[in-house]
């Protein structure tokens, strides 16, 4: 986009709140005339209050001086407090159309942008669309009426001088366009170098504990030395050219004052000006100075702004989760079709999964197993829609999941993986997470059932215990229990088990198991695990690799057979006899 169509944006927020924005304005207007009354009072004052021969009451001035610097600073104030009350407004809608869109964009652009970025799109950069949006408009509008005002009572003195002032614009004008194109570039790599930073310490703090175990505190400090150096040299390019502007133009303004300055002697010599006339010219000529001075340096915070706004932009632009039904998706008994379903992730080469045609009863549970990349969590992905497949069909109980909305589909599907998502709140809020309408008493009874009682009940504030950022206050197998509780609350007739006690030990998994078996009952299961006890509980296991399903049967079957799922088998029993015998020998 252009900056006009930028700027033209972003005032449609400022205008949502015309009327502060108005009063602002007849603030501005007035505090503009105040800048014009000061040296209008300079040219009485000096051709009349020091002269003895003529009449002039000399408490007008002291009496002018303080109502023009009283209704100055209340039309400041009122200028001052409505554009922060718009400012402030304008940033809070942004933010929230920022955030609306985050958590509604599909899954595909998060594995395309760092989370620091984005974090930097809505705390940082919208800071700078907020000073685009409303305060580089108070500083021009303000500061242009001040202008006219000061250039009207200049016309008024000495027209003629004034035409030597109007001359300065056009190279004022020229060098501001000039700086601009500069100031908007560098403002661009600016701010890359700013999502750059945020991103490698967020990075630094969220991976914290690898950090510390693996000895990275020197290669982490390495990197943020190199983001920070970047970041300092794009500032100091910006300050730079923000630095050059402004002396450019006060000497181009100083030309105009000492060509000023010399005509007006001149005529003053020859009688055909007054010394008041001179004074209060002067003085509204190098009042001008601070409204140009502002006006000049207000362009590179402008173009700064603009640049964040196109950042900002691209982010409420991004596309959401592709959703266009509102059909509501039946009571589900569960039975899910998989029939010639064929998807690859954008960024890669090779589909990672190519005609898999699979029929799932209701209730009944199957385990999906392979090698590493061999296609189980991209098949349990799309279920509830987190990408979109490119061909093929996904039936639940013959509806096909594209034809209903997204919050009908996922309502009736329950999620607990091997990384699970704890929020830094409540151990009850946690496990309500995205219910509103349960009790306690419903919370509770979800905790029991994942054997979370007497972990609840040896704390001081029971379920109102905050668990930390990710549930760094609690264990593994406690913040997989809450997962648990969370999915059990739910109470939906699918339910998929990622990896769900890959990162336990033995002894967590046993006590989890159970809790496990009970979130199953009654309901369709799909599990992507490598540990023998859920696979071998499965009523059919489905062995995939490279995207295609190359065998299919129960246990029992398929370790009667030669191919990869006996080879699984066999390396899964390995390992685990190694561990056992590990645990026996400690």
């Amino acid at each position: 986009m252009t900056s006009g169509q930028l700027f033209s944006r972003l005032l449609k927020y400022s205008l949502r709140y015309w009327k502060g924005f108005a009063v602002a304005v007849l603030a501005m207007l007035v505090t503009a005339a105040t800048e014009t009354a000061f040296p209008a009072l300079m040219k009485p004052l000096l051709d009349k209050g020091f002269r003895p021969d003529t009449e002039f009451n000399v408490w007008l001035v002291p009496i002018g001086v303080l109502l023009i610097f009283i209704v100055r600073g209340v039309s400041s104030f009122v200028m001052g407090y409505t554009m922060q009350w718009v400012s402030n407004s304008v940033l809070r809608d942004l933010r929230q159309a920022m955030f609306s869109r985050l958590i509604s964009m599909p899954v595909a652009s998060f594995d395309s942008a760092s989370s620091g970025s984005l974090i930097a799109k809505v705390i940082s950069e919208s800071q700078f669309v907020m000073f685009a949006a409303t305060n580089v408009v108070t500083i021009v509008v303000r500061d242009s009426l001040v202008l006219i005002g000061l250039l009207g009572w200049l016309f008024y003195l000495n027209w003629k001088l004034t035409l030597v002032v109007v001359l300065l614009i056009p190279p004022l004008a020229f060098l501001t366009f000039a700086f601009s194109k500069r100031m908007r570039s560098i403002s661009a790599s600016h701010m890359v170098a700013t999502s750059d930073m945020t991103a490698t310490v967020e990075e630094a703090i969220s991976g914290n504990r690898v950090v510390k175990v693996f000895g990275g505190q020197h290669y982490e400090q390495s990197r943020f030395d190199r983001v920070n150096a970047e970041y300092r040299g794009q500032a100091m390019r910006l300050a730079v050219a923000q630095a050059l502007q402004s002396p450019i133009n006060q000497f181009i303004a100083a030309t105009g004052v000492a060509t000023v300055l010399t005509i007006w002697i001149f005529q003053t010599r020859a009688g055909n000006a007054t010394v008041g006339d001179f004074v209060s010219f002067i003085t509204a000529m190098l009042m001008m100075f601070s409204p140009l001075r502002h006006l000049s340096d207000i362009n590179a915070q402008l173009q700064r702004g603009l640049t964040a706004a196109q950042s900002v932009f691209s982010l409420i632009d991004e596309r959401s989760e592709r959703d266009l039904s509102e059909t509501e998706l039946p009571k589900v008994r569960g039975e899910i079709s998989f029939r010639n379903v064929r998807f690859q992730y954008a960024t890669r080469d090779k589909p990672a999964l190519n005609g898999i045609t699979l029929e799932i009863p209701s209730g009944s549970t199957y385990a999906l197993v392979g090698p590493s990349g061999g296609g189980e969590s991209s098949l349990i992905n799309l279920l509830p829609r987190l990408y979109d497949y490119q061909s093929g069909e996904i039936l639940i109980d013959g509806v096909d999941i594209t034809s209903v909305s997204l919050q009908s589909l996922r309502s009736k599907i329950a999620v607990v993986s091997q990384d699970v998502v704890l929020f830094n709140d409540t151990i009850a809020n946690n496990i309500s997470y995205g219910r509103s309408d349960v009790t306690k008493e419903q919370v509770w009874q979800a905790a029991c059932a994942a054997n979370l009682e007497s972990f609840i009940q040896s704390l001081p504030n029971g379920l109102e215990t905050v668990v930390g950022d990710r549930g760094v206050r609690i264990s593994g197998g406690q913040r997989q229990r809450i997962a648990i509780a969370r999915a059990i609350l739910k109470d939906a007739p699918i339910l998929i088990l990622d990896e769900a006690t890959s990162a336990l030990d033995t002894t967590a998994e046993a006590s989890i198991k159970e809790a496990i078996d009970r979130l199953r009952k009654n309901r369709t299961t799909l599990i992507v695990a490598h540990r023998l006890s859920t696979i071998q509980n499965a009523d059919q296991i489905v062995v995939l690799d490279q995207g295609k399903i190359i065998q299919q049967g129960s246990h029992t079957e398929l370790i009667s057979k030669k191919g990869l799922y006996l080879e699984l088998y066999s390396r899964l029993q390995q390992d685990s006899k190694s561990q056992n015998q590990e645990n026996h020998e400690t």
